[in-house]
């Protein structure tokens, strides 16, 4: 029911993510009213979907106490409830973040050994002058203000969550940092690094923003504060290239039939880059899988968001996260 669209986009949206994978079942959570009609004109296998009621919803401008306390039958708070008895394996949700982090840390509680959940997004990267590649970053706001302890235990979620799901054998774990020299930083960078130095992941000290978008890391890990603003920098300074880009192109007939013949190009640039092909953050840390999609995610963008949520499903990360932060808890030094 949340985000800017609601179920004219998230119903369209399950019913491709239906069509394409033939062992995937979902839920449609909400106002069962305000949802059939969108299903009523459909061609879909109804033994794999089906509509769980809930007579509340979470508003955008709703505090995240509001919703807890106030809203238990909200379609948010009975989705992860959902999750919480093993009815469902995940929850996607485009609503309210402050409300669905704070709803499933209640709900779901998180996993033994990490102090808070973590907001880890997909980003695309250079891997080399022809082929692209991502990474994962975290935390991108759900922690302003970190310590040491956190930033390590965010690099061992981080490292098992991009080993899972991008099939990489040792994932490259870096500490964001204003240099890459060891005497640069805050204390709680210096601690991660020193706590991550004394394990076996595979850390490769610090990196700059100027080398986030490189390739040089396939983890990146950050507090929640310079993590958001990371993000929404590149994502503003990618607007503003593109509206460049475009008055550029539509200046003269000259330069609009220039535009005409680099087409094919600037689809595949735009593919490559656009946000809502990389959609669908995940809730690390919790007993349970847990994906926000952007609230203005269209259908194929909250497509994404579902296909993240069913692979980490399917890979069972919360509990590769719980055997791998158990691991690192014994075998560490404390600082």
């Amino acid at each position: 029911m949340g985000g800017d669209f609601g179920p004219s986009v998230v119903v369209p949206a399950a019913l491709d993510a239906l069509a394409q994978y033939p062992h995937l079942n979902l839920i449609l959570v909400g106002d069962e009213q305000k949802l059939l009609p969108f299903l009523s004109a459909a061609s879909y296998d109804e033994s794999r979907l089906r509509i769980q009621h809930a007579s509340e919803q979470v508003l955008m401008d709703d505090s995240p106490s509001l919703a807890l306390r106030n809203k238990k039958d909200s379609s948010m708070r009975v989705a992860i409830n959902l999750v919480q008895t093993g009815e469902a394996a995940a929850c996607v949700s485009a609503g309210n973040t402050g409300a669905l982090m704070a709803i499933a840390r209640f709900v779901l509680k998180t996993l033994p050994g990490i102090d808070r959940p973590a907001i880890v997004y997909p980003i695309p990267v250079r891997v080399d002058q022809a082929e692209m590649g991502r990474l994962r970053m975290l935390d991108l706001g759900a922690n302003v203000d970190c310590q040491g302890e956190h930033l390590f235990q965010f690099a061992v979620m981080g490292s098992v969550l991009a080993a899972a799901i991008d099939n990489i054998d040792r994932p490259r774990v870096a500490l964001l940092n204003i240099g890459s020299e060891e005497i640069k930083g805050t204390e709680a960078v210096k601690q991660a690094a020193q706590l991550l130095s004394q394990t076996d992941l595979n850390y490769i000290g610090f990196v700059e923003g100027t080398d986030v978008y490189q390739g040089k890391a396939d983890v990146v890990v950050c507090d929640g504060f310079v993590g958001n603003v990371a993000l929404k920098t590149s994502e503003g300074v990618a607007k503003m290239l593109t509206s460049y880009i475009r008055r550029e192109f539509t200046r003269s007939l000259y330069t609009k039939f220039i535009a005409f013949l680099a087409i094919p190009i600037l689809r595949s640039i735009r593919k490559r880059f656009d946000p809502g092909e990389y959609n669908g953050a995940t809730f690390l840390g919790l007993n349970g899988v847990v994906i926000k999609s952007h609230g203005n995610a269209p259908q194929h963008s909250f497509k994404k968001a579902i296909i993240e949520a069913m692979l980490e499903a399917e890979k069972n990360i919360p509990e590769k996260i719980r055997s791998e932060v158990e691991q690192y808890l014994v075998k560490r030094t404390p600082v």
